[in-house]
């Protein structure tokens, strides 16, 4: 044997070796997922992470792999807390050397956690804080987000709403705050003569609403009709209570925005009252939604929730991120999602290349007066378009 033949023989043992070796197998993926798992968002956080699952679970045929590389999924709980949030972000982006991260319930605690994914320059889903600031000013081009935002709850509430006198009550922090601010500038951008004539802030754990919803009242009551109090509520809503109150003898009317199902179930004596969602599990028709409501139904005995869908969402566009892509490096991924489509529970998302945000669809609903079971809350008055909801760029870019 010549000295050309024993170094051809050698390469050639190597590289057939290589590939069965498990020590040169291709590394795992990781993703981290970060989510207020106790506080006062734990039930929210709860369904993102199983929405999350189950949606890795579908996209990828029960193999939790990707272009075969195995997928890692680590979760991690910032309690809603803002400094705990940042601090877990660098801690999956440092030690951990996640390749993409999801995150987070809380808007105050998402926006603490975008700087960290400027400063390790990782790409960073945002599921399910709504925040507008988020892709708005305080946004940098790592940060992309599932979750809808202030502004798309604004617009899709301003849609069902013409004319007449509205007030507000929110919750005071970043949410209730922004959501406000977003529900007045959708009255103007989509051409509602309504005027708001009141904003009320409770705090965040409130349970007595006796004091606001007075005020309110006040605000409303001899200006012109329809006469509107939109709630903006994150964890227990006060709608119950409020409507205690019997504000119909003012002659207004509640306009809830769309809440979790366990929330939702308390609201079978107002009949016929309409508001506006980001999902629920009825409305959508389509192959992945009929996967999940069958699934979700069959292991937890009831229909998949609001937050299940939008960690679902976040699932789907990690796959497809990560599939499409041609490596993990963030500027590659960052190409790839700019743009990009991807199939969710609730039809197509889109990520805008200006500011990341999804533009996805949303639901006027009417709460149902015959109700089958107890999930059967619902019906669908209109699907309302991305194509309608005319998010403005906030941004700094």
């Amino acid at each position: 044997m010549n000295k050309k033949t024993s170094i051809a023989l050698a390469l050639a043992a190597i590289v057939g070796g290589s590939a069965a070796h498990p020590a040169l197998a291709a590394d795992d993926l990781k993703v981290a997922l970060i989510a207020g798992k106790t506080g006062v968002l734990e039930a929210y956080a709860k369904e993102t992470e199983t929405g999350f699952m189950m949606g890795l679970e579908y996209l990828t045929g029960g193999k939790m792999t990707i272009n075969g590389r195995k997928l890692k999924v680590i979760v991690k709980d910032d309690q809603s807390k803002p400094d705990l949030g940042r601090t877990l972000l660098a801690e999956a982006y440092g030690d951990d050397k996640v390749d993409i991260a999801v995150g987070t319930s809380s808007s105050g605690s998402a926006i603490a956690m975008l700087p960290v994914a400027k400063e390790y320059k990782k790409v960073l889903i945002v599921e399910p804080a709504v925040a507008d600031a988020i892709t708005g000013d305080k946004w940098n081009r790592y940060i992309f987000r599932t979750a809808r935002n202030s502004m798309q709850d604004g617009l899709a509430a301003a849609s069902t709403l013409k004319t007449g006198s509205v007030a507000f009550l929110a919750q005071d922090y970043a949410f209730g705050k922004d959501a406000v601010k977003a529900g007045k500038e959708a009255l103007a951008a989509t051409g509602s003569k309504a005027t708001v004539v009141h904003e009320e802030y409770a705090p965040q754990n409130a349970s007595d609403f006796t004091a606001s919803a007075q005020r309110i009242f006040d605000a409303l009551k001899d200006k012109p009709q329809p006469r509107v109090l939109g709630i903006v509520w994150a964890g227990p809503n006060p709608m119950n209570k409020l409507a205690d109150m019997k504000p119909e003898r003012y002659g207004i009317a509640l306009a809830p925005g769309g809440n979790i199902l366990p929330v939702m179930k308390t609201w079978k004596n107002y009949a016929g009252t309409e508001g506006t969602i980001y999902y629920y599990y009825a409305f959508p028709k389509n192959k992945m939604n009929d996967w999940l409501v069958a699934e979700h139904t069959k292991r937890f005995k009831s229909p998949p929730d609001m937050f299940t869908a939008g960690g679902f969402a976040a699932a789907s566009a990690v796959v497809t991120a990560l599939t499409k892509s041609p490596s993990t490096d963030s500027e590659k991924l960052i190409a790839t999602m700019e743009g990009m489509e991807f199939d969710t529970p609730k039809g197509k998302m889109s990520f805008r290349k200006e500011d990341h945000q999804a533009l996805q669809a949303m639901y006027h609903f009417r709460i149902k007066k015959q109700q089958k079971d107890e999930w059967d809350l619902l019906e669908l008055v209109r699907e309302i378009p991305a194509s309608e909801l005319p998010v403005p760029v906030k941004n700094k870019r």
